[in-house]
Formats: structure tokens, C-alpha cells, sequence
């Protein structure tokens, strides 16, 4: 490695070709934690625990599988690059798969549909993995630069909140206007064509990208593992992310819930959403000039604490007026912008300094435990949620048109704002043992 890679630039090309993958992720990541429950308990007439154990289990089942795929794509070999491939394959099967995942067929048995979904969200979730995972590691083999990196991670943010904002709110919409069970075909085919396009787009944008040929390093998978979980920074960044994406689920899984059993408004989902994503499309190049300037830790830091406020905010959306609601839902939006670009700009930073102080190539074993913890953090958000509305007595129909008690209402409510913002200041207690700067990493 070079002694000084502070001033590595990346082509524009590279970094808008890299940040498309957000384009997949981002739909993936969004709908099924925002639809999924809704369709399985409001459609399928599911009870909101069932529910719940088929959101979650095959998520669980991605848990285990990504560390897998991340020995696997550390040992690819292919004049494309080690990781590139992997985009195509498996990105192109998660769109099939995921179209597949509303367009259950009505069956005379309500087991028969929920299977049908379990075993489609499950292929998904395996797809994904083989996504995911390879995609995540690249950025430690694109640049070693400690400030590239952030400025990657810019265009992959900017880029998912772009995502996010469409998918989630377009997918309601889609929803409501086809109406429906088929409305939920129709909303899933839309978002499995925009999956699509995300994972092309990063396959031919990554095609110049600068990744050279590292050394796969030594050992079994269990060996990698052990030495990626005595990494201390690693370790501590991890767990942060872990409880913020448990945190980001629950309140992503209640907002269908909030738009139509607290607000009383369907089309309110759409704005909540907007003002959840928007400020991350604008704010996303600040959060990335103060890293530069203030470090990532510390950025990071901020960023927590205005989520968390913003959350707690939320908790008067039954009292106070529409319009507070929304800023509160701003203020998360400012916060989880900066929530993701600091922790995957710092997490190629971990393990690009395990590189050079190893000599072996595990970035895919160290992307592959990360993404399997953000999983299991986004997958237990909606069944923590689930499990919150079950203890407030949510009543499950196949018309979503039934009163909800005073309790329900108040589980709503309660795992939409207060849980998420506790979470999130839980988790400060290991951001703040990260210890990795600028000097650490781009040292010799």
C-alpha cells in the first residue's frame, strides 16, 4: 500500500457505477420491510406473530449464509473481477424471486399462502446474500484511500435514499391504485424491474474500476472468523450498526400501520416516507464533508443522536398536529443519511487495516459477517414490531378494514418512535470504542 492515499481520486464514472448498486439494495432493503407485513396480516389474513416468524426466518436463514457467500467471493477468480460477477448472477435472480413474493396464488388454505411466501422471501434472501455481500466488499479493493471512501460511500447513500424514496413511496401508490391482492402483484413485479436495473447498472458502471488482485488469506471459514471477531473497532462498528438497523426496521415496519390506523390517511405513508428520505438526498454530501473535517466517529456520533430525537419526537403523532409529525420524521431522515454513510465508509477501513497488517484478503468474510448482523437488525425489526402489535391486541384481516383497539393504537405508536429512539442511543455505547482515524488507516 501506498504511504500516503489521502489524495486517491476515483473516476465520477466509478463512483455513480458503484453507487447504482444502492439501487437494488435500497428496493430490496425497503419494500418488503415497508409491504410485507401489511400484505401478510392486512391481505393474507395472517396473525401479526405468524407474520412476523415469516419476515424474520428467512432473514435468519441470510444470517448464516453471508459469511458464506463472503469466503466464496473472496475466493472467486474471474478476469471480471473477484466480486463483479456475483452482482449479475445472483442481483438478476433476487428480481425474479422478488417478483414472485407478492404474486401468491389464492388457495383454499391461509398455510398454503403464507408457505407460498416464506419459500419466495427465502430465495430472495439467498439471492441477496450473493449480492450483497460481494458488493459491500468492494470498495476496500477499489480504493485505499481513508476520504475516498467516504466520497464512495456519498454516491452509494445519495443514491439509496434516491431509492428509498421511490420504491417506498411509489409501492403504496402502485398498491392502492391496482387495489388488492393484485395490487401487490402488480406493485412487486414494478419493484423487481427496478431491482433490475440497479444490479445492471452496477455490473457495467464497476467494469473500470481500479480492483487489483488481492491474496485471499489462509484458513478455514471458521479461522477467518475468529480472527475477524477479535477485531476490536470491527467488532464495536458492527454492533452499532446492528442495533440502529433493528431500530430502522421496527420504525420502517410501522409506517403503514401509522398512515392508516393512527393518522386515519393512506396517502400520509407516502409523505412519511418522503420525509424520511428526502433530507438524506441533500444532506448526504454534508455529512460527507464533515467526516472529512471532523472525522467519521464523531460524525457518526451526531448523526445517532438526531435520529434518535427525531424518533422520540414521533411518539406525539396521535395528539400533535399532522405537520410536527412530518418535521419529526425529517429530523430522522437528517440523522440515518449520516447513520449510513459513516459506518460503510468506516467498515472497508476495518478491514483494509486487517489487510495490511495480515498480508490475506478476508474484506468478503468481513462484509459477509456485516451484512448477515444488518440482516438480522433489519429482519427483527419488523418482528419485534410484530410482536409489539400482538401484545397490543392488533386484530389481522384479509381486508385491512378493521377497528383497532385503544391498545393496538398504542403499540402502533410506541414501536414506531419511542422503541426505535432507545435503541439507538443503546447503541452509542459501543460506537463510542471505535477507534480508528485517518492516520491509523492510510498509515503504511
Amino acid at each position: 500500500m501506498p504511504a500516503d492515499t489521502s489524495t486517491e481520486v476515483l473516476p465520477r464514472g466509478v463512483r455513480a457505477g458503484y453507487g447504482s448498486g444502492s439501487v437494488a439494495t435500497g428496493a430490496f432493503g425497503t419494500v418488503p420491510g415497508l409491504m410485507l407485513l401489511p400484505y401478510l396480516t392486512d391481505s393474507l389474513g395472517i396473525t401479526a406473530l405468524a407474520a412476523g416468524a415469516i419476515v424474520f426466518l428467512p432473514k435468519a436463514w441470510d444470517v448464516v449464509l453471508n459469511p458464506i457467500a463472503g469466503r466464496i467471493s473472496d475466493r472467486s477468480d474471474d478476469p471480471r473481477g473477484p466480486r463483479r460477477p456475483w452482482l449479475l448472477r445472483a442481483g438478476l435472480a433476487l428480481s425474479v424471486c422478488f417478483a414472485l413474493l407478492f404474486a401468491a396464488p389464492e388457495m383454499d388454505a391461509t398455510a398454503l399462502e403464507a408457505g407460498w411466501v416464506l419459500v419466495m422471501f427465502l430465495a430472495c434472501a439467498t439471492a441477496y446474500a450473493f449480492f450483497q455481500v460481494p458488493y459491500v466488499a468492494m470498495p476496500a479493493e477499489i480504493t485505499h484511500s481513508y476520504d475516498e471512501r467516504t466520497r464512495l460511500m456519498t454516491w452509494r447513500v445519495a443514491l439509496l435514499a434516491f431509492t428509498i424514496m421511490l420504491a417506498g413511496a411509489t409501492a403504496p401508490l402502485i398498491r392502492d391504485a391496482v387495489g388488492g391482492r393484485d395490487g401487490y402483484r402488480v406493485m412487486g413485479l414494478a419493484m423487481a424491474c427496478l431491482i433490475a436495473v440497479g444490479v445492471v447498472a452496477a455490473y457495467v458502471g464497476t467494469r473500470r474500476a481500479p480492483v487489483g488482485a488481492p491474496v485471499a488469506a489462509t484458513g478455514s471459514l471458521r479461522d477467518q472468523l475468529r480472527v475477524v471477531a477479535t477485531a476490536h473497532d470491527f467488532r464495536a462498528l458492527l454492533t452499532t450498526f446492528v442495533v440502529q438497523a433493528l431500530a430502522t426496521g421496527c420504525m420502517l415496519a410501522g409506517v403503514d400501520y401509522v398512515a392508516t390506523d393512527v393518522l386515519d390517511q393512506k396517502g400520509a405513508g407516502t409523505i412519511l416516507f418522503v420525509c424520511f428520505v428526502a433530507p438524506a438526498l441533500v444532506l448526504t454530501p454534508l455529512w460527507s464533508r464533515f467526516g472529512t473535517r471532523h472525522g467519521k466517529r464523531r460524525g457518526y456520533l451526531l448523526a445517532s443522536l438526531l435520529l434518535a430525537a427525531g424518533a422520540a419526537g414521533a411518539a406525539l403523532a396521535p395528539i400533535a398536529p399532522l405537520w410536527l409529525l412530518f418535521v419529526a420524521v425529517v429530523l430522522v431522515g437528517t440523522g440515518y443519511a449520516g447513520c449510513q454513510v459513516f459506518p460503510l465508509a468506516m467498515l472497508p477501513d476495518a478491514a483494509a487495516v486487517d489487510a495490511r497488517d495480515t498480508g490475506g484478503n478476508r474484506a468478503g468474510v468481513y462484509t459477509g459477517v456485516w451484512t448477515a448482523g444488518e440482516t438480522l437488525g433489519l429482519a427483527l425489526g419488523p418482528g419485534v414490531f410484530a410482536l409489539v402489535l400482538a401484545i397490543g391486541g392488533y386484530r389481522s384481516s384479509t381486508t385491512g378494514d378493521v377497528a383497532q383497539p385503544d391498545s393496538a393504537i398504542t403499540a402502533i405508536v410506541l414501536g414506531f418512535s419511542v422503541l426505535p429512539a432507545v435503541l439507538t442511543l443503546i447503541s452509542l455505547r459501543w460506537l463510542v470504542r471505535y477507534s480508528l482515524d485517518a492516520q491509523e488507516v492510510d498509515h503504511e
